[in-house]
């Protein structure tokens, strides 16, 4: 597995090996000592998610806070997301900065989201099946929120805006300035 880290100081890209021949091909999708030394500690997932969703959806920009708050490795089964994360720690020198990413079937890269980033995505293929890791178990009174179209953040999701499907509870997501203003 290959390691690149992002602008965004503990957010990593990971490229499997991926071993191909006439019959297809084989990947080590999640190696726990592996991610450990790229990380330099081990992350502990306790639980997998998976979403469904078409062309146009767009889930985020969400993080759980306090002692609840979640490491994700984020990847893609089927199609093509382009997601992302926002360093959502107050004392970064990234704060409010973000990285894109495209996850596909076909690339398989994963996307390794640390503890205080906010993260969502958006489905630019037909269809994708999203699939994620967890540190921590999901906790409803810890969700926190940023309204994915924020103009502070400045997310092109390459999406037409006529095209863009977000639940109701990611339409009445706050703004950046609240975000920062309920941290500070």
């Amino acid at each position: 597995m290959n390691a690149i880290e992002t602008k965004l100081k503990g957010c990593f890209i990971l490229e499997p090996i991926i071993i191909t021949d006439e019959r297809g091909y084989f990947f080590e999708a999640f190696n726990d000592k592996k991610l450990e030394e790229i990380l330099g500690f081990d992350p502990g997932f306790v639980q997998d998610n998976q979403s469904k969703s078409s062309y146009g959806v767009i889930r985020g920009l969400h993080l759980q806070k306090g002692e609840f708050a979640q490491a994700k490795l984020v990847r893609v089964l089927e199609g093509t997301v382009l997601d992302v994360a926002v360093d959502a720690r107050p004392e970064s020198e990234t704060f409010g900065q973000f990285v894109m990413v495209e996850l596909s079937a076909e690339n398989k890269r994963q996307l390794y989201v640390p503890r205080g980033f906010l993260h969502g995505f958006s489905v630019i293929s037909e269809s994708a099946t999203f699939f994620y890791k967890c540190d921590n178990y999901y906790h409803k009174l810890s969700e926190e929120g940023l309204h994915p179209l924020d103009k502070t953040i400045g997310i092109n999701w390459q999406i037409p805006e006529e095209k863009m499907i977000l639940s109701q509870k990611d339409k009445e997501l706050q703004s950046f300035e609240n975000f920062k203003n309920k941290l500070i």
